[in-house]
C-alpha cells in the first residue's frame, strides 16, 4: 500500500518554519527551539521576511526560495497571511501544513482568510492541522513541531487531544509516570485533519501500540466511528471525554428527554471498541495494562489476602464499581479447606489468615486462578509478624508467567514492601499501592472485553422475515406530513409506519364525531379506548385527552364529548382531527415497555429501550445503542435496564415472549436503518406478555423537508448492512447465482473456500503458499465495515447450502478517494464469467462510496487475470519497485479539471 498522505505532517524529511524567530516569548521562537533541540534527523528551514539568519541557520523571506524540497510547512505567522503562504507553499510541493498559531473567533477577516486558505489547500492536495494547537510531536524520531517547553519521553503509546491546555496537563503527568509516546497530535479546531484520519495513521503506525484519545466534540461522526472501529481492532484504544452535558440531546419525546449526549457517545464507543475512562490518570493507567497485554474475559474478581479487614474494604470497592464477587466453585472450596487453616474465611474475599507465607499465598492464588469461575485475582499483602513481602512478591512473579489470567498485586504499606514493588515494576506486573485502584482497573479491563465483543456484532439482514417492510408505504405516509408542513405524525399514521415494518400495533381508526366512533367501536367490539387526535398534542394524557375500558355505547358518547371539552380547554390553540378509536386490550401478565429513537447532533439516530407507562420520565430506566443492532446487541440493551430483571418469570407471571420483544427492537433498528427522515419515536407503552408484543400507542417525528438522497445510510455513525447490493445473476452456462456483502456467519464458507483453492491460485492471491485463512484474517476477510470496504460474495445455492464461487473485495485508501482492490475465483469455476460479472458489480459498489480510483497487484505471472483486467479497463504497468509485480489501476470515474486559484 503506498504512504499514508499524512506521512509529510507525522514523517516529514525537510521542515520549513515560517515565522521562525529569535525573539523570546514568541510562538516562533519556541516552535523553532523545540525542532532544534530534538535531534530531527531531516533538514531545518527557517522563513522569515525581516532576518537573514534564525537560530545560527539562513533563513529565507520566503518557502519558495528554499533550494531543496519541503514537505512540512509550520506557520506561526498572523493568519492574516496563510492564503498567501498556502498558495506558496503549493507551488513549492509542501503536502502538510501545521497552523503553530491561534486565532480569535471573533475576528472574521481571521475568519475568512482561514476559509480562503483551506480552498486554497484543497487544490494544491496539501492538508492542514490546525488552528489552535499545540502542535504535533513524534518523540520516537526526535521530532517536535509545537511550543511544549517540557519533556516528552519516547513510548508506543500515541496521544491525540482536541485540547492545548488538556494536552499539556497530560503530558506533565505522564512525564512523572516515566510514561512515553510514539506521537503527540493537538487535533485544535479541526478544520481539516480531523480525529478520523489521524486515527487511520496511527493504525498503521509501527511505533504505535496504544492509542490515547481526549475528545471534546466530533465533526465527522461516521468517519470518526469508522477509523475508530478500525483501530480498535488491531490496537488498544482508550478515551477520555470532556463536556459530558454540554450537548444534551432535546426533542418532543420521552426517547429524546431520557438521554443525554454523555449516554450517546458512551454507546458509540461501545460499539466500537474502546475503552471509556473518566480521568487523565485512568486514561494513562489503563492504556498502559492494555499495551501489557492484561485482558480479561468476564467481571467475576476473587479476592485473596492475608488480613479479613482489606479484604472486605476491597470487597466494597468491588461492589461500587459493579464487580462481581467471583462465586468460587465446590472443588476450589475443597481445595482450599485442604491447603488453609481451619480458620481461613470459607468464602471470597478469601482470608488466608495473617501469618500467611509465601507457599500459602501462591497455593490460594493458584486455586483460585484454575477456578473457571474466576476472571481475575486481587492479591492483597499486608506486612505482618512471620510474613516475607519479598519471597511471596517473587512466586506471584512467576505464577503470572504460568496463567493466561490477569493478576493484581496490591503490597500494602510503603518502605517495608518497596522491594517487592522495584520487583514487580521489572517483571512488568499491574501492581497498585490500593486495592481500589486495582479493582477500578479490573472494572475497566471488563469494560473493554464487552466492548470488544460489541465491535465484532456486524448486523446482518433480519434473519428469517417472511415479509419485507413495505419501505415505500412508509415512505408515503411520512411525504403526506411533509407536504402538509407537519414534522409529528399522528397515532394512526406512526402505527402506519410501524406495521409497514412488521412491528405489531393495536390498529387505530380515526372518528370525527361522536356517530362514527360509535359505528367504530361497533365494528372493532367493546371495550374500546378513545383518544383525542391532534397534531399539536404530544402527550395526550397530559390534556385528559386518554379514556380507557369502555363498555357501551352511552359510556363511549359520554367519554367522546368529556375528552374534547378537557383537551380544547387544556390546549384552546389546538388542531382537533376527531377521535381516535382502538379495542381496548387487557393482558392480565403484561409487562408495560418503552421503545425510541432520538436522534443525536454528532452519531443520527439512537434507539432506547426501557421501562414504559405514563411514569417513563420518573422510572428513568433506559438503556440505549446505536443502530444498526443484532440479537447480541438487543439481549444487551435489555439486561441493562432494571425492567429487563422482570421479563422473565415473575412471582406468578409466566416470562414474556422475548423473541417477538427482541424483535420489536430488531424491526426499529430497520425502519430508522431505511427512514432517514424519522428523528425521534416512542412507542410507549409496549406491551408485552407470554403472548407477545403490542404497540399500544405511538408516535413519530420526522425532519420536515424530504431527505437528501446521498450515500446509502449516510444518516447513520455505523454503516449497515447494505442489502440493497443483494441481486441475482446468472453464469453463461446458465447457473444461477446470488452476490451479495459478506456476513461474519459466512467464516465458515471462506475458509472452505480458501482451502479449496489450487496452490498455484492461492500463490497468485496472496502471494504466499498458505493453506488457509489464520484467525485473525478471517475475521478481517468477514467483519467489514463496509463504510470503508467491501467484499461481494458470489453465491450458488444446491440442496439449501450455500457455495461460494468467488469474492471481490476493496479497502478505501485513506485519502477515500482510491481503493486497492482483489478477486479470487474457485478454480473449478473459473471460465464462466464470473470475474466480469463480480468485479462490475464492486466498480458499482466503490462508486456508491464516491470512490474515483481502483487499484490492484497482479503477479506478472498471472495471465488469466491481467487478460481480465485489461478487459474491464485497467491500466496495466510494471510495478516500479518489483518487476515481478504489475499495477492495475481504473478510473472509477472522469472528474472535471479544477481551475487554479488566482
Amino acid at each position: 500500500m503506498k504512504p499514508h498522505y499524512l506521512s509529510p505532517l507525522f514523517s516529514p524529511r525537510n521542515v520549513a518554519v515560517i515565522g521562525a524567530s529569535d525573539t523570546p516569548g514568541s510562538v516562533g521562537q519556541a516552535v523553532f527551539a523545540n525542532l532544534l533541540a530534538g535531534n530531527f534527523q531531516g533538514k531545518l528551514y527557517p522563513v522569515n521576511l525581516n532576518h537573514k539568519v534564525v537560530g545560527g541557520i539562513p533563513a529565507q523571506p520566503s518557502v519558495k526560495l528554499i533550494e531543496g524540497p519541503v514537505d512540512m510547512a509550520v506557520v506561526t505567522t498572523a493568519l492574516r497571511s496563510l492564503p498567501a503562504i498556502v498558495k506558496d507553499c503549493g507551488k513549492k510541493g509542501v503536502k502538510g501544513i501545521l497552523l503553530a498559531k491561534d486565532f480569535a473567533d471573533s475576528e472574521e477577516q481571521e475568519r475568512a482568510a482561514l476559509a480562503d486558505a483551506l480552498s486554497i489547500a484543497k487544490h494544491y492536495g496539501i492538508r492542514i492541522l490546525g488552528p489552535n494547537v499545540l502542535g504535533l510531536m513524534r518523540p520516537v524520531a526526535g521530532f517536535n513541531a509545537s511550543n511544549y517547553n517540557s519533556r516528552v519521553r519516547a513510548g508506543n503509546l500515541a496521544l491525540v487531544s482536541q485540547s492545548s491546555a488538556l494536552c499539556t496537563a497530560m503530558l506533565d503527568w505522564a512525564d512523572s509516570k516515566g510514561i512515553g509516546f510514539s506521537s503527540v497530535v493537538s487535533v485544535g479546531e479541526a478544520l481539516d485533519v480531523e480525529f478520523g484520519e489521524i486515527l487511520d495513521y496511527l493504525v498503521a503506525d509501527n511505533f504505535t501500540q496504544g492509542i490515547l484519545l481526549h475528545v471534546h466534540h466530533v465533526h465527522d461522526a461516521r468517519r470518526f466511528m469508522s477509523a475508530l472501529r478500525a483501530a480498535a481492532r488491531t490496537k488498544p484504544v482508550v478515551v477520555v471525554k470532556s463536556g459530558r452535558y454540554e450537548d444534551d440531546v432535546t426533542g418532543l419525546t420521552h426517547s429524546s428527554n431520557l438521554v443525554e449526549s454523555g449516554d450517546v457517545f458512551d454507546a458509540a464507543l461501545s460499539r466500537a471498541g474502546v475503552l471509556r475512562v473518566s480521568t487523565i490518570a485512568q486514561l494513562f493507567t489503563a492504556a498502559k495494562v492494555l499495551a501489557a497485554n492484561y485482558r480479561v474475559q468476564g467481571r467475576r474478581l476473587a479476592i485473596v489476602t492475608n488480613g479479613i479487614g482489606p479484604g472486605v474494604l476491597a470487597a466494597d470497592s468491588a461492589y461500587m464499581y459493579g464487580v462481581e464477587l467471583a462465586k468460587l466453585s465446590d472443588a476450589t472450596m475443597t481445595l482450599l479447606n485442604d491447603a488453609l487453616p481451619a480458620n481461613w474465611s470459607h468464602g471470597n474475599p478469601v482470608d488466608i489468615i495473617g501469618d500467611a507465607s509465601p507457599v500459602r499465598f501462591r497455593t490460594a492464588v493458584k486455586v483460585c486462578l484454575d477456578d473457571p469461575n474466576v476472571d481475575g485475582v486481587l492479591v492483597i499483602f499486608t506486612p505482618q509478624a512471620g510474613t516475607d513481602h519479598l519471597t511471596t512478591a517473587q512466586l506471584m512473579v512467576g505464577l503470572q508467567r504460568e496463567t493466561t489470567k490477569p493478576m493484581f498485586l496490591s503490597w500494602l504499606g510503603d518502605a517495608k514492601v518497596s522491594e517487592s514493588r522495584e520487583l514487580f515494576s521489572k517483571a512488568k506486573c499491574a501492581h497498585f499501592r490500593a486495592p481500589e485502584f486495582a479493582i477500578e482497573v479490573f472494572r475497566n479491563l471488563a469494560s473493554y472485553h464487552h466492548n470488544q465483543q460489541m465491535l465484532l456484532q456486524t448486523p446482518a439482514p433480519l434473519e428469517g422475515a417472511q415479509v419485507l417492510p413495505d419501505v415505500s408505504g412508509a415512505r408515503a405516509v411520512i411525504a403526506a406530513a411533509q407536504q402538509q408542513g407537519r414534522a409529528v405524525l399522528s397515532e394512526r399514521e406512526s402505527k402506519q409506519v410501524l406495521a409497514a415494518f412488521n412491528i405489531p400495533v393495536n390498529a387505530t381508526r380515526l372518528a370525527r364525531d361522536a356517530d362514527e366512533a360509535a359505528r367504530l367501536a361497533a365494528d372493532i367490539g367493546y371495550p374500546v379506548v378513545l383518544k383525542i387526535d391532534s397534531p399539536d398534542i404530544i402527550y395526550k394524557s397530559d390534556v385528559g385527552g386518554v379514556e380507557l375500558n369502555i363498555a357501551n355505547e352511552a359510556s363511549l358518547r359520554e367519554a367522546h364529548a368529556a375528552i374534547l371539552a378537557r383537551a380544547q380547554a387544556a390546549r384552546p390553540d389546538a388542531r382537533i382531527e376527531g377521535i381516535s378509536v382502538q379495542s381496548m386490550r387487557k393482558r392480565r401478565n403484561a409487562r408495560e415497555l418503552m421503545v425510541g429513537v432520538t436522534h443525536d447532533a454528532s452519531f443520527g439516530p439512537v434507539i432506547t429501550f426501557g421501562a414504559g407507562g405514563i411514569a417513563v420520565e420518573v422510572m428513568q430506566d433506559r438503556a440505549l445503542s446505536l443502530p444498526p443492532v443484532n440479537h447480541y446487541l438487543v439481549e444487551r440493551m435489555i439486561d441493562k435496564t432494571r425492567i429487563g430483571k422482570v421479563l422473565g418469570p415473575f412471582k406468578n407471571m409466566p416470562a414474556v415472549d422475548m423473541e417477538a420483544l427482541k424483535s420489536v427492537l430488531l424491526h426499529v433498528s430497520e425502519l430508522v436503518c431505511e427512514l432517514p427522515e424519522v428523528r425521534e419515536m416512542d412507542i410507549n407503552p409496549l406491551m408485552a406478555d407470554e403472548q407477545g408484543v403490542l404497540a399500544l400507542d405511538a408516535r413519530i417525528i420526522v425532519q420536515l423537508e424530504a431527505a437528501a438522497r446521498g450515500k446509502p445510510y449516510g444518516h447513520m455513525a455505523i454503516m449497515p448492512y447494505p442489502m440493497h447490493m443483494v441481486h441475482c445473476s446468472m453464469l453463461k452456462d446458465g447457473t444461477p447465482v446470488i452476490i451479495r456483502p459478506v456476513r461474519p456467519e459466512d467464516a465458515h464458507m471462506q475458509q472452505e473456500f480458501v482451502r479449496n483453492l489450487s496452490e498455484e491460485s492461492r500463490y497468485n492471491r496472496y502471494m504466499s503458499s498458505i493453506k488457509q485463512l489464520s484467525q485473525s484474517m478471517l475475521v478481517r476477510f468477514t467483519q467489514l465495515d463496509y463504510d470503508r470496504e467491501m467484499a461481494l460474495a458470489m453465491i450458488r445455492e444446491a440442496d439449501g447450502v450455500e457455495e461460494q464461487l468467488a469474492v471481490a473485495r476493496y479497502v478505501t485508501d485513506p485519502d477515500n478517494e482510491s481503493c486497492e482492490f482483489a478477486l479470487e475465483v474457485a478454480d473449478h469455476w473459473q471460465g464462466k464469467g464470473i470475474g466480469v460479472i463480480l468485479m462490475n458489480a464492486l466498480f458499482d459498489a466503490a462508486r456508491e462510496q464516491g470512490l474515483k480510483v481502483m487499484v490492484g497487484e497482479v503477479l506478472a505471472g498471472n495471465k488469466g487475470m491481467l487478460k481480465l483486467m485489461t478487459r474491464l479497463g485497467f491500466v496495466v504497468q510494471v510495478h516500479p519497485e518489483d518487476r515481478a509485480l504489475t499495477i492495475v489501476t481504473k478510473q472509477l470515474w472522469q472528474q472535471p479539471a479544477a481551475q487554479a486559484p488566482q
